[in-house]
């Protein structure tokens, strides 16, 4: 007996349709930053959380919208157009989902980064703190040491 496949895979057209929509509301933390270091235009990152959390540390070149504030501020800070990437705390916390949902129902095309804070600094990221720019080594748990991606 299989516990993997106690229930049957779905069959691949199923499977294909599910994956696919994944891709189209979601991202991850390497490519984020990739897209970031290359200047993409149009692309805006949130950061989520709190004022608190704004100030232990954030992505360079992050907004900081709190989820709450969504609906009445996007429009200041988000320019029409953009597509927005949304991340809150980590994978344990659906803040970035809450926003994401907020910019869908305000008309953004939006994705939320899979991992949020916690795995772009444990990735060994760069993030900005009132101390300046700092980076910390990656967990070799979550990307490899010696590359920036994880090659997948």
């Amino acid at each position: 007996m299989t516990h993997t496949f106690a229930v049957p895979a779905a069959p691949p057209d199923v499977a294909a349709r599910h994956f696919l929509a994944r891709l189209g509301v979601e991202t991850d933390v390497s490519d984020v930053h990739l897209d970031l270091t290359a200047g993409v235009p149009g692309l805006v990152v949130v950061d989520s959380r709190g004022d608190l959390a704004w100030r232990q540390g954030h992505l360079p070149g992050a907004v900081h919208l709190p989820t709450a504030q969504i609906a009445d501020r996007a429009g200041d800070l988000v320019p029409a157009g953009s597509r927005v990437v949304t991340y809150c705390w980590g994978p344990g916390c659906n803040g970035a989902t809450r926003a994401a949902l907020g910019f869908a129902r305000l008309g953004f095309a939006v994705k939320e980064m899979l991992g949020g804070y916690e795995y772009w600094v444990r990735e060994g990221l760069p993030v900005v703190t009132p101390g300046g720019l700092v980076r910390r080594p990656a967990d070799d748990l979550t990307a490899p040491r010696s590359a920036l991606t994880c090659d997948c």
